[in-house]
């Protein structure tokens, strides 16, 4: 259920990123350190650039969501360790990944999405625990 969990919020982070997500937040403007000159003037095509790349990254981190919800439905129920691995790989590579990267840029958003990751972390080691119990004692079984 947890992975299932991150799948959803995955899934809205993406839809943020796809539909709602400004091309330059003020934590943007803050790190990059331009001057109001600067930003009139690589602002419009920058914005018109990274409209473009917060679509393509949105897309991927719905997919991701998707992914995820799609695992926890199926392969991971049946406790396969293969399904583990890759989930645990998926999640760092990408939630924890994003989380790791938004500490080191100072993001307004870094506590969000490292609680984003730790639910994601918490669902590997979840399942790593119910896969040393028997199988007739596993809960939801």
């Amino acid at each position: 259920m947890l992975l299932a969990a991150s799948g959803v919020l995955l899934i809205g982070v993406g839809i943020y990123f796809l539909f709602l997500r400004p091309a330059l937040l003020p934590e943007d403007i803050r790190y990059m350190s331009l001057t109001p000159a600067e930003l009139q003037s690589i602002g419009p095509r920058l914005t018109s650039w990274l409209t473009h790349v917060f679509r393509v990254l949105g897309g991927y981190v719905a997919a991701t969501g998707v992914l995820a919800l799609t695992l926890a439905w199926t392969s991971l129920w049946d406790h396969r360790p293969v399904a583990a691995a890759g989930a645990g790989i998926a999640g760092g590579l990408s939630i924890g990944l994003m989380a790791a990267v938004n500490f080191m840029i100072h993001s307004d958003f870094k506590w969000v999405l490292l609680a984003m990751a730790l639910v994601w972390a918490a669902s590997i080691a979840t399942l790593v625990r119910e896969s040393a119990v028997a199988p007739d004692e596993r809960p939801g079984l």
